[in-house]
């Protein structure tokens, strides 16, 4: 880049520049010679020094020529003047010594005037330095007694108005007293102070704990007498009320009809739980910048105070436990109400807590409190019951359960943990009820003395009938009767039918209330009654039947058996009505076939009991075998033993169908004996006057059947008579002809007949006679073909 050219300065640009600093101004009155200077650098800048200096020179040259002209031209004015002149400065100097005497009185009355100026200036500073100190004092009073008022108020336990006053201290506006060393002081213990402020609050609310700690119980038990309140009003209404009978406490329908009263359990007449302290506590944390560290503080406190619950300190206190951080295990099941009552207080304040400070609590951490406690408390439940078989301990646990669970079922908190444990817990107390009545109601059959049940007044009437499983229609025909009277069952009916009920509602007792359902709740109930009515009524009374040998008593089994077989379709026509309310299939119960076989058993022990006692007139009968005449009179025995007969069998309290079949299985056991005597090995010999004389026992039978009106029981006799008829109308022939065997003598067998054929044989044989010896030899041919008929028959 070629180099700048400098400017170079003409006569006029010098001429120019004079005329600006007023040099060569003839109008200006003052010389200014301060543009002079930037003239000048401007020209040095430029090394045009000579140029200007031989420039200025000669302007120099150029005015002195002028002013000597102008000189010339006015001499002898410039002499008058100048004279004037001197005349002038005599009367100015004379003017000046009088003007400086004057000076001289002025400057000395001035000096006076001064000093005492200089002293009221001097007054009036100390005066303005003692107002300032004055000032400064007076505020610093005021700062010092803030300060003072505010270890009062954190004494006062006015927090927030004590960190108020040191914000409004350190917020001061600039004054004189800020530049003070006490104001400086008082500054640097600030923080010290805001530390006593925050430990104040921090203890405040370590008491408040302390006080949380012990109100937790109180809290728990209130809202869980709260709960009890209203599931008893439910309850009450769901009685009066059928449709309601499957709502529980806190379902759609119970939520809509519930009149609700509002109770606060944490501020009632009972006890009232301020949470100012913990408010007060965040909101000096907020502005300390210090949140994260109480939030720190409360929950590991908290957390300490989940681990006391754990520990169930009160427990251990009452239990001596030695050792600090051990769960008692198993745990006492009678400290369950007071364990869940804590744990319930613990929660709804921490509910609180989340409720009304945001972010302050930490949800998550609360609900993994609760996940753990709730894993603990099921654990230790579990350890507790496994030696446990009393059922309605169970069904204790399963209320305290319940209750805690709706209790804090509005809570964030999962509560299906608890409900799935409940229903775990239901298998376990359905085994243990069912071994419960099973032992009940087998004491009940063994203690029962198996005696019509008496009433004796209208009341125990209305009281039994609403007890036992019958028909509307056997209900009404009892009620008709009037007090006193006899019902048709015994005790042990009644009682069973009484534990049914409880069985049914122990049973459905602890489902109620369960938000969850067992899935098979209602087959599960249909096994169970199927097996205790099976195992434990019907088949005890089979055992029963074994030791008892009264008839009456047997009849009276009787009688109970025929109420338990029409108490089964009631009972599952009830229980229809009862179903969960997850309905399974219709339940139907298979009992009753146990106790019509039980049944059928007990008129085969009543026909036991008889034929027994049969054998012991049969022992008196002293039949003739070989009699040398025929009979027209029956045996006596049999006078004797109809008597018996027909006062026994008609005097149980049956039916008549039964009563028809003690009839005929006795007389089934008396053809049995006479057809024994005929056809069996004890009587070897035998002549057809015995046959006869026999035929003559069965003729009195018949017709003592058609005096007590059951004349179509005689067909036992039948076997019997054609048996003895063929020998005796010498129709043997007849018999061995098929076709004849199978339309005339059905009911004959072939080995009794030859059997009855060889006795007389042998009879015949023993005799002198030919005749009789003949007809002793046709017997044993004959007995020997029957026998070749159908050989084995009739074994």
């Amino acid at each position: 880049m070629p180099p700048r050219r400098r400017p170079q300065f003409t006569q006029e640009n010098i001429d120019q520049q004079l005329q600006q600093i007023h040099l060569l101004d003839p109008s200006s009155s003052s010389e200014n010679l301060e543009q002079l200077g930037p003239i000048i650098k401007q020209i040095h800048s430029n090394r045009q020094q000579e140029v200007f200096l031989r420039t200025v020179r000669g302007l120099i040259d150029f005015k002195d020529a002028e002013i000597e002209k102008i000189c010339g031209d006015n001499y002898q004015d410039f002499i008058s003047s100048v004279s004037t002149l001197f005349t002038v400065k005599s009367y100015t100097d004379k003017m000046k010594e009088n003007i400086q005497s004057l000076d001289a009185s002025v400057s000395q009355l001035g000096r006076g005037l001064v000093e005492k100026k200089r002293a009221l200036l001097q007054s009036k500073k100390t005066a303005a330095n003692l107002d300032e100190a004055i000032d400064t004092l007076q505020a610093c009073l005021r700062v010092l007694d803030v300060v003072n008022r505010v270890g009062e108020m954190i004494q006062e336990g006015k927090y927030w108005g004590a960190l108020r006053s040191l914000e409004d201290i350190q917020s001061m506006p600039s004054t004189s007293l800020s530049q003070t060393p006490l104001f400086q002081h008082l500054l640097s213990s600030l923080p010290s102070l805001r530390a006593q402020i925050k430990d104040a609050v921090t203890a405040s609310m370590k008491q408040w704990l302390l006080e949380i700690r012990n109100v937790s119980a109180e809290v728990g038990r209130l809202a869980n007498e709260a709960m009890e309140t209203r599931t008893r009003r439910w309850r009450s209404r769901r009685e009066k009320d059928s449709s309601l009978r499957r709502s529980r406490v806190g379902s759609a329908v119970e939520m809509i009809t519930y009149e609700k009263t509002e109770f606060n359990v944490l501020d009632n007449d009972s006890i009232c739980v301020d949470f100012t302290p913990l408010f007060e506590c965040i909101h000096i944390y907020t502005t300390l910048n210090s949140l994260d560290e109480l939030q720190r503080s409360y929950q590991a406190d908290r957390k300490v105070r989940h681990l006391a619950i754990c520990l169930m300190i009160v427990l251990k206190e009452r239990l001596k436990a030695q050792s600090d951080l051990i769960l008692p295990n198993p745990l006492p099941l009678a400290f369950l109400p007071q364990l869940t009552q804590e744990i319930s207080g613990f929660f709804i304040v921490e509910t609180h807590v989340l409720e009304t400070t945001n972010s302050f609590r930490s949800e998550r951490e609360v609900k993994e409190l609760w996940d753990s406690l709730v894993a603990g408390l099921t654990s230790s439940i579990t350890n507790a019951l496994q030696t446990e078989k009393d059922p309605d301990e169970y069904f204790r646990v399963k209320e305290c359960l319940l209750g805690f669970i709706m209790t804090l079922e509005t809570s964030p908190y999962s509560t299906d943990p608890l409900q799935s444990f409940i229903l775990l817990l239901f298998e376990r107390y359905a085994k243990l009820l069912e071994t419960q009545f099973s032992r009940r109601f087998e004491s009940i059959v063994y203690q029962d003395d198996h005696q019509p049940m008496q009433i004796e007044a209208q009341t125990e009437t209305d009281a039994v009938l609403e007890v036992v499983l019958l028909a509307d229609t056997d209900k009404a025909r009892i009620k008709q009767s009037h007090p006193p009277f006899t019902l048709p069952w015994s005790q042990t009916f009644y009682l069973c039918c009484q534990d049914i009920h409880g069985f049914i509602d122990k049973f459905y007792a602890y489902t109620d209330g369960v938000s969850q359902h067992y899935s098979n709740i209602d087959e599960l109930l249909n096994k169970s009654l199927d097996n205790l009515l099976t195992e434990h009524v019907s088949e005890a009374i089979g055992r029963r039947l074994a030791s008892l040998s009264t008839l009456s008593q047997i009849a009276q089994i009787i009688t109970n058996l025929e109420y338990f077989q029409a108490l089964c379709p009631e009972l599952e026509r009830s229980l229809a009505n009862l179903q969960s309310a997850q309905r399974g299939g219709a339940i139907r119960l298979t009992a009753r076939a146990s106790f019509e076989a039980t049944l059928i058993r007990s008129l085969g022990r009543i026909t036991g009991l008889i034929t027994s006692k049969l054998d012991q007139f049969f022992e008196l009968s002293e039949y003739e075998w070989t009699p040398a005449t025929r009979e027209d009179a029956p045996s006596m025995y049999l006078y004797e033993l109809v008597n018996w007969l027909t006062t026994v069998v008609d005097s149980l309290v049956i039916k008549e169908a039964y009563k028809d079949e003690a009839y005929k299985g006795a007389l089934e056991y008396i053809a049995g004996c006479l057809m024994n005597f005929l056809t069996g090995r004890d009587i070897s010999i035998m002549n057809e006057n015995a046959i006869s004389n026999i035929l003559v026992d069965v003729d009195f039978l018949d017709e003592e059947l058609k005096r007590i009106g059951r004349s179509h029981l005689s067909s036992v006799f039948v076997e019997l008579r054609m048996t003895s008829s063929i020998p005796l109308s010498d129709t043997v022939h007849e018999y061995l002809v098929p076709a004849m065997r199978h339309t005339s003598y059905s009911a004959v067998k072939p080995k009794r007949l030859q059997s009855l054929l060889e006795k007389l044989a042998r009879f015949g044989a023993t005799q002198r006679d030919p005749a009789a010896r003949e007809l002793a030899e046709k017997r044993r041919k004959e007995a020997d073909a029957v026998g070749r008929v159908f050989p084995g028959e009739g074994r």
